[in-house]
Order: structure tokens, then C-alpha cells, then sequence
């Protein structure tokens, strides 16, 4: 990873290359930011494999890494509950063929509490941090002033919670009930939009907010991901739109937190 035109540097300096990868239930994109956070070339993406046992999503990352520039680091979003690293469930890579197929119980057991920050660390041999992917995309976009919460909409539902631009614990809004024996990520996950057209999808999502309202009072809402851009009209809550991108750039914020 040497690169002579690199500015020098130790882990988390200024000058560092940041390799960031957003990895959803479908797709999985990625590029390479400079010291500043600007992304140094287009994105790369490429469809998330199934079936994806933890080595097959890493030899994913390495075949995308090798289509990018040099780097020094790397910035990991994850779908699921993510926690120092570790990945204690996540809803997709458990699955035969993608999200919403079936579990297999050999991928559910693989998964479960799997140090991925670790794992890629090793397999890439430079510092690594892994959060939730909807974590990752939330410090592509806040403010760093009160409590702002980002909603992102995908193959399911992401959600981060951030306090002065500090990430709280993590939350897994998307596996809360919420009407008709179903989860939230369930009614409002693409799956659903599919099958009930974006208006009606659109009305569903607005009830959830009123719900999350109640309990959260954030100062500022954020609403992203990669079918925020279905939404029809207004929502009842005032909010910033942010593009699918933010996720990638989330990357190099990510290093300018505090890991202790």
C-alpha cells in the first residue's frame, strides 16, 4: 500500500487515505477518500453475494479494494446490531439468497458475535473500524450540535442516534413491532414498498415517524438511503434529505471520533 505521493503520517493523521466500504442487504459500494474526506475516484458497486458466510464477504471486499487506490485505513458499515466492532445479529448475510429468503442456521451461528473489525484487519493488514451502516452513513451528515437521529431507508430500515455528534448505543428500531404482527423493517423495508407502491409506502413511513417522534424528540431528523428518493410528497415531520452517498462519505468522519 506503499504510495510516494502519500503524505506521511500515523494512524488517524491528516493525511491519510481512507478506504470505505457501505454494505447493504443488496448492494455494496465503495471508494477511496483523501486526507479531506473527498472521495478520490467514482464508487464502485457491486451486488452484495449470497449466500455470505463472514470469508466470502471479506474476499468481496479485497476483489472490490483491488479496483481502487492506495489506502491506509478502512471505515466498515454493516447492516444489524454492530457494537465495538463485533457483529452481535444482522438480518441479511444469515440468509440462502438475500434478505427476506431464508435463514440457514450454519450462517446465523457464523455471524453471531463475529469480531469483524478483527477478521479485516487481518485480512487487509491496516487499522480497520466497523460500525452499523446506517452509523456510517449518519456521520456523513450530522451537525455535531443536539440530538439528530438519521433514518435510512434500503433493504430494510437503518437507524442512528447521535447526541452533540457523538454516536449513542446502539438501537435496533428496525426489529420493534409495529403493525400487523410485523417489524418495522418488514413494513417498511423495499420488499414492501415493492409491493404496495411508493405512495401508500410513503403514508406507512409518516405513521412510523409520529411513533419514533414520541419516544425520541430529536432536534434534527435526517432521512436517507437508497430508496429515500420514493417517498411521495411531504412527511408530517420536518426533515433533511440526504443522498445515498453519505454513507461512503461517513468514512473519513468515522476516524475523527474518539474510539475509547
Amino acid at each position: 500500500m506503499d504510495d510516494p505521493e502519500q503524505p506521511a503520517g500515523g494512524p488517524g493523521a491528516p493525511g491519510e487515505r481512507t478506504l470505505t466500504f457501505d454494505v447493504g442487504g443488496t448492494g455494496l459500494k465503495s471508494t477511496v477518500l483523501d486526507g479531506a474526506g473527498v472521495p478520490l475516484v467514482e464508487r464502485v458497486r457491486v451486488r452484495t453475494p449470497y449466500p455470505c458466510p463472514p470469508e466470502r464477504l471479506i474476499s468481496t471486499l479485497q476483489e472490490v479494494a483491488e479496483q481502487l487506490p492506495t489506502f491506509d485505513r478502512i471505515s466498515v458499515g454493516l447492516p444489524g446490531m454492530i457494537r465495538g466492532g463485533c457483529v452481535l445479529a444482522t438480518p441479511h448475510f444469515v440468509t440462502e439468497a438475500g434478505p427476506f429468503t431464508p435463514v440457514r442456521p450454519d450462517l446465523l451461528a457464523a455471524w453471531r458475535h463475529y469480531d469483524a473489525a478483527t477478521a479485516i484487519q487481518k485480512a487487509f493488514g491496516c487499522p480497520v473500524r466497523v460500525v452499523n451502516d446506517a452509523e456510517l452513513a449518519g456521520f456523513g451528515v450530522v451537525t455535531g450540535q443536539g440530538f439528530e437521529v438519521l433514518l435510512a431507508l434500503g433493504t430494510g430500515l437503518g437507524a442512528a442516534l447521535f447526541d452533540n455528534g457523538r454516536i449513542l448505543p446502539k438501537l435496533e428500531l428496525s426489529q420493534a413491532p409495529f403493525r400487523r404482527g410485523e417489524t418495522y423493517d418488514q413494513q417498511l423495508g423495499d420488499h414492501a414498498r415493492r409491493a404496495i407502491g411508493n405512495r401508500s409506502w410513503t403514508r406507512r413511513f409518516d405513521r412510523a415517524l409520529a411513533r419514533w417522534h414520541a419516544v425520541l424528540w430529536w432536534d434534527r431528523l435526517y432521512v436517507g438511503g437508497g430508496n429515500a428518493k420514493h417517498l411521495v410528497g411531504d412527511l408530517s415531520f420536518e426533515h433533511t434529505r440526504v443522498g445515498n452517498e453519505a454513507g461512503l462519505r461517513g468514512g473519513f468522519k468515522l476516524w475523527q471520533q474518539n474510539w475509547d
